[in-house]
């Protein structure tokens, strides 16, 4: 399996912070918000990863991550040249995926305590499905909501004025190589771009959209009030990372 982080979008809830930098490199604990994607793919085991971002980001991403080999990964890199959507973004990494080969996708504002490895070990991608991880969440309204039915998802309804359930779609996906099949069939929404909504539905609709979800805490970190919640969530793991390592540097 490899890794795909989209860390592309013009980030404008988070302005004047993102005027002059991406979203994905803004400060969330002691690393940048891109970073915490690579460990979580890392920690289970992905260490080919490719990330897709902005034309006018690559430089920051690749002064910042270079080859990926300081931080225990092989990193690659894909432009998107304009906000064509999540699904096109996607379509961008073709190449950088074998045939047979399994996808664990992340949007790179997606931040999430729980760790990658059970939902990567219960996924079977021969049959061209496909996995999406779940959250219940106080204001479904908000995003993507999925209509469930025996451990399947029927559909998934973007923005319901009444959500079918309490649970969001996140910005975590596991697919087979036949996503980019599936993006080729799409066409773009109303605002003009390629949406994964419309990809996970196509899997729905075939009845090969499975479902996780997940226990632990899940934000999307695209507004300064969830960029906060962040940086406080992450703040006692942190700090008993760097207890354990002032530890160890006096003991040695």
């Amino acid at each position: 399996m490899k890794g795909v982080i989209l860390a592309g979008g013009r980030g404008t809830r988070l302005n004047p912070l993102t005027l002059v930098t991406n979203k994905h490199l803004l400060p969330v604990g002691r690393v940048p918000m891109i970073v915490h994607g690579v460990n979580k793919l890392k920690e289970a085991g992905i260490t080919e990863i490719c990330i897709v971002t902005g034309k006018h980001s690559a430089g920051q991403f690749a002064q910042l991550l270079g080859s990926g080999v300081e931080w225990g990964v092989s990193l690659h890199y894909r432009i998107q040249d304009e906000a064509g959507g999540i699904a096109q973004a996607l379509g961008l990494v073709e190449d950088f995926i074998r045939p047979g080969e399994l996808l664990a996708v992340l949007l790179g504002d997606n931040l999430f305590e729980d760790s990658l490895t059970p939902y990567l070990a219960q996924f079977d991608g021969t049959q061209g499905g496909a996995t999406v991880l779940l959250k219940e969440v106080e204001d479904p309204s908000r995003y993507g909501v999925p209509h469930l039915s025996d451990n399947k998802i029927d559909y998934i309804e973007e923005k319901p004025e009444t959500p079918p359930s309490n649970y969001s779609v996140t910005g975590i996906y596991l697919y087979s190589d036949s996503v980019f099949d599936i993006i080729r069939t799409i066409h773009p929404s109303r605002r003009g771009e390629l949406e994964i909504t419309d990809v996970n539905n196509v899997y729905a609709a075939l009845g090969k959209l499975s479902y996780h979800i997940l226990k632990g805490w899940w934000i999307d970190a695209g507004t300064f009030q969830s960029l906060s919640l962040a940086n406080r969530l992450l703040e006692p793991a942190e700090t008993a990372s760097l207890t354990t390592e002032l530890t160890e540097e006096m003991e040695g």
